[in-house]
């Protein structure tokens, strides 16, 4: 398989949002922390919370719980500890539901370019969806940030998760990676994350490719989605060649003009631009981190 980095840098130079150019460049071991430090910080509320469209199809400005998941993959891809992820831990504590659960959305007074399942969510109810794929981007930075690690917030919301999941009858397809993502992040000091990967694989079929049920028509989530990294439990799930064509079929799917793209739909116009420079840098990662460039 073969992939163009030069030809995504220079997509992203013609396309991306600032951030993402750093944090590819971080990804390539080329960057510079202080400036995507201060390329995030323009998404961020004085309450400590994250918005402003750090989530594509998210306009609002106000701080969000899909802001948080962007600003700690790119805490993450920054490496290093910073005050502003403990302050975003701060934030989430004081937002989260009783029990530890984050709603999908909080209440938002400017919807202009937003999604409506976005505007539409119930604030008052938790959602595994948006909670365990915060905390697994929040594993990625506890990695090397002991004050994530040890944060309330963070031990809260993994103990929402793991009962969620483990009394889930159903899932939806992003719940169900998501899920899984967040499972993988937190199994080395959670013993019963491996049962819980076990029960989820069963829901996922051979080929890894489930339908995103209300999505656009081919969208659908696939065995890098459920199982991005090597090295965790949910790679068992899945036969070494099934992982190995999709990392292919990623390669492949970089376009001719250096990017990648979503398979889902966006909701406004800067969205759907934003989104090819998120996808360009979480396919040049996922293609590094299982060693493919």
């Amino acid at each position: 398989m073969s992939v163009d980095l030069t030809a995504a840098v220079g997509f992203m130079a013609g396309h991306a949002r600032t951030l993402d150019r750093h944090r590819l460049n971080l990804i390539l071991g080329q960057g510079d922390p202080a400036a995507a430090f201060a390329a995030v910080d323009g998404y961020r509320n004085p309450d400590g919370g994250y918005g402003w469209g750090l989530e594509p199809d998210l306009r609002s400005a106000t701080s969000q719980p899909g802001g948080a998941l962007h600003a700690f993959e790119a805490f993450a891809d920054i490496g290093t500890p910073t005050p502003r992820a403990v302050e975003l831990c701060d934030w989430l504590q004081t937002n989260s539901l009783a029990g530890g659960g984050l709603p999908f959305a909080f209440p938002i007074s400017d919807p202009a370019g937003c999604a409506p399942f976005w505007v539409d969510a119930d604030s008052t109810a938790p959602s595994l969806q948006i909670t365990s794929i915060v905390c697994a981007a929040a594993a990625r930075v506890a990695e090397f940030d002991e004050a994530v690690a040890e944060h309330p917030w963070f031990a809260s919301a993994v103990r929402y998760c793991l009962d969620a999941i483990a009394g889930a009858d159903s899932l939806h397809a992003l719940e169900l990676a998501f899920a899984l993502q967040f499972l993988d992040a937190v199994h080395s000091s959670n013993p019963e994350v491996s049962s819980l990967v076990n029960a989820l694989g069963k829901r996922i079929p051979a080929d890894g490719l489930v339908h995103v049920d209300g999505g656009a028509e081919g969208e659908f989530m696939r065995p890098l989605d459920f199982s991005p990294l090597p090295g965790g439990p949910t790679r068992a799930l899945f036969d070494a060649a099934v992982i190995d064509s999709e990392l292919s079929a990623l390669a492949a799917r970089q376009h001719d003009d250096g990017g990648w793209a979503v398979d889902f739909d966006s909701y406004s116009p800067a969205a759907a631009l934003e989104w090819r420079g998120h996808a360009t840098v979480q396919a040049v990662w996922l293609l590094k981190r299982n060693g493919v460039i």
